[in-house]
């Protein structure tokens, strides 16, 4: 098995960190910039800073902050939302990103996906998939889901799996793939998801949505065949601490990335 990423999450409105329930009910959690330094102190192999309003604001990420947060960084850094075009793209790797990571604008334009790729690398682009599911049969029925855009607040009509192989032929580099059923929700990852769309790609996929334990983690790397597992509120509320999480993945036999 090859190393694995825990990621923490920074879920951003108005230059303040944010968590919700199924992208709902934000409550405040602290600066993005203290708490990507505490974070990745403490051992998160990346962080992710998602501006989660940007998009269904209208408006582009909030560069003064993606500059103040990636001063205080030494670990790679993906920020998204409001990310449109490729000068928007631009803008935030000059601010000190070293990833982005698209949805809506990727939904609209595919093309986009590739401009970037085409510029910065496949490597520095992220395809951030927010999906819902159809059904809820957990078992051997045909998995029905569906992209939600703008924050998760538009459905697109678009089946999660098919969208994720057509991003990655596209030049995606990398799937951040959140279970909107699971979001906040501390119930675990939705490994059958997890596992639909790592086997129908060969780029690496991230799982977000539902993380509440170690257990949870242990399961979507073994179950999910998730690359990386990313959390925010376990982590920006003290509940898990991402050293000793690491280190408790690592003992049950999932190599994971130093320093521990």
């Amino acid at each position: 098995m090859l190393t694995k990423r825990i990621i923490a999450c920074l879920d951003c409105n108005a230059g303040r960190v944010v968590k919700g329930v199924r992208f709902e009910d934000l409550r405040d959690a602290g600066d993005p910039a203290r708490l990507a330094k505490l974070h990745a102190d403490n051992g998160a192999d990346e962080i992710v800073l998602l501006d989660i309003t940007a998009t269904h604001e209208g408006r582009k990420t909030l560069v003064d902050t993606v500059r103040r947060t990636a001063r205080e960084l030494f670990v790679p850094f993906t920020v998204g939302g409001g990310i449109r075009s490729l000068d928007d793209a631009s803008a935030l790797f000059d601010a000190g990103c070293d990833k982005i990571t698209i949805n809506s604008a990727a939904v609209a334009d595919p093309a986009v996906i590739s401009a970037i790729a085409n510029r910065f690398g496949s490597q520095a682009v992220v395809l951030a998939i927010d999906a819902k599911r159809r059904n809820t049969d957990t078992g051997d029925a045909q998995l029905e889901t569906e992209v939600y855009v703008s924050g998760g607040r538009k459905p697109t009509g678009l089946d999660a799996i098919e969208w994720a192989k057509e991003v990655e032929s596209r030049g995606a580099g990398e799937i951040m793939l959140t279970s909107m059923d699971r979001d906040g929700t501390r119930s675990g990852f939705d490994c059958q998801l997890t596992a639909a769309i790592a086997g129908s790609v060969s780029i690496p996929v991230i799982a977000s949505g539902g993380a509440g334990s170690v257990e949870h983690f242990a399961e979507v790397f073994r179950e999910g065949r998730a690359d990386a597992a990313l959390a925010a509120s376990i982590f920006h509320f003290g509940i898990e601490s991402i050293g000793e999480l690491k280190q408790q993945l690592q003992a049950t036999g999932i190599p994971m990335r130093w320093p521990l």
